[in-house]
């Protein structure tokens, strides 16, 4: 537990805990998409959890789940890119970490299917605000690409991070890391916009 709640104290003191994400410099195409995600404690910790609830139900979750996430923030992109609106998008965002946080606190053993809906319910906002945010002169589909893989090595993290945990025989990492996520998305949630 001690080993890893440092690890829980950098997510939390991420640069720009704040919702917004724009000033990416003059960084465009992949290199923008790369830097969104990990520039926003808000996408860094819900994705980080994906990674921690795959890790914590086993099995197929653990590809499915990040699966979920990907496939349908991908959709998600495409609406904000193509200017959809997607009301209470940054909302939905803060409600993930809490879900998240909380689903990790609880070791909740829903089935796959649902855990994956539950994710990729979420991930549609997430994509959102990638594609919402996209600068204008980067190319859709690098940015994209940048941004999906940014999202991989975050669960990929948060993977490694319930593996070791479970490894290490830390029964309580997970609830501990849970309970701070989730209260880092209500923190979120109080700022205002």
């Amino acid at each position: 537990m001690k080993r890893l709640l440092p690890l829980a104290a950098a997510l939390l003191l991420l640069p720009q805990a704040a919702l917004a994400h724009p000033g990416h410099g003059a960084a465009t195409g992949a290199e923008a998409g790369f830097l969104h995600p990990l520039l926003g404690a808000d996408h860094v910790l819900a994705m980080v959890a994906v990674g921690l609830l795959a890790a914590l139900r086993g099995g197929r979750a653990l590809w499915a789940l990040p699966a979920a996430f990907l496939t349908l923030m991908t959709v998600g992109a495409g609406l904000g890119m193509a200017g959809v609106a997607l009301p209470y998008a940054e909302t939905g965002i803060a409600l993930s970490i809490v879900a998240f946080g909380l689903a990790a606190m609880v070791g909740l053993r829903a089935p796959v299917a649902a855990l994956a809906a539950l994710v990729g319910g979420f991930a549609l906002f997430h994509g959102h605000a990638h594609g919402a945010e996209m600068p204008e002169t980067a190319s859709g589909l690098a940015y994209g690409l940048g941004f999906l893989a940014a999202t991989a090595g975050l669960h990929a993290a948060g993977i490694g991070l319930g593996l070791a945990g479970a490894r290490l025989g830390t029964s309580r990492a997970a609830p501990a890391l849970g309970a701070g996520v989730a209260a880092a998305g209500l923190a979120l949630m109080a700022l205002p916009a």
